[in-house]
């Protein structure tokens, strides 16, 4: 274990510098048509949001590009699709509003930010333009943009994120249903687990 350690932004500063007056200005406390083309080409997002016990969290939302829909340079609405129904992004919301987005485009070095406050939306007219395979959302996370900004590329560069010869096959890896034996339940079936997940995620059940 490191035996070093950074105790305040004063000790961190002098090791890291400060960002130009440039990088610092870059923060925008509102969408604009430059800046909305990130959110509208964007198929994937990571939402983090924090618990009241002062946990935290970070979950994955994505499908077809444009999902994020904007509503006005200071609104953005994510449709709540069908997942595990442990539901951490939704609990914590209801009591603590704070919300961070981070947008990925496939191919694309930058990403995208915004930070702010959200709520959870049950409105069936607000939601029905969500609508995909014929299925409306329940639910939506409504945000109040805060901070809205462009991330540099650095970090998809230093990973070759995009880059198809470095992507992993995933036989590679334990699969869902080891991990839930190893974690979970010792007993799970875990062939006839992946294969009926394999089935319904082939009829496309499940995922509106």
């Amino acid at each position: 274990m490191a035996s070093g350690k950074v105790g305040d932004e004063r000790e961190l500063r002098s090791i890291i510098g400060s960002p130009t007056e440039l990088v610092a200005g870059k923060i925008a406390d509102r969408l604009n048509h430059l800046t909305r083309q990130f959110v509208e080409r964007s198929p994937f997002v990571c939402i983090a949001t924090a618990s009241p016990d002062g946990g935290l969290d970070v979950s994955p939302r994505g499908d077809p590009a444009g999902f994020v829909r904007i509503l006005d340079d200071r609104t953005v609405l994510l449709p709540e699709r069908p997942g595990n129904k442990i539901a951490d992004t939704l609990t914590n919301l209801l009591v603590d509003p704070r919300i961070a987005l981070l947008f990925l485009i496939p191919g694309v070095g930058d990403s995208f930010r915004i930070n702010g406050t959200a709520v959870v939306v049950d409105d069936a007219e607000l939601l029905a333009r969500s609508v995909v395979d014929g299925k409306v959302p329940k639910l939506g996370i409504l945000v109040s943009v805060e901070e809205a900004y462009t991330q540099c590329s650095k970090a998809l560069i230093r990973s070759d994120l995009w880059n198809p010869e470095r992507h992993v096959d995933r036989s590679e890896l334990p699969s869902t249903g080891e991990v839930l034996r190893a974690v979970s339940d010792a007993n799970l079936d875990v062939k006839e687990y992946e294969r009926a997940r394999a089935e319904r995620y082939a009829r496309r059940e499940g995922l509106y």
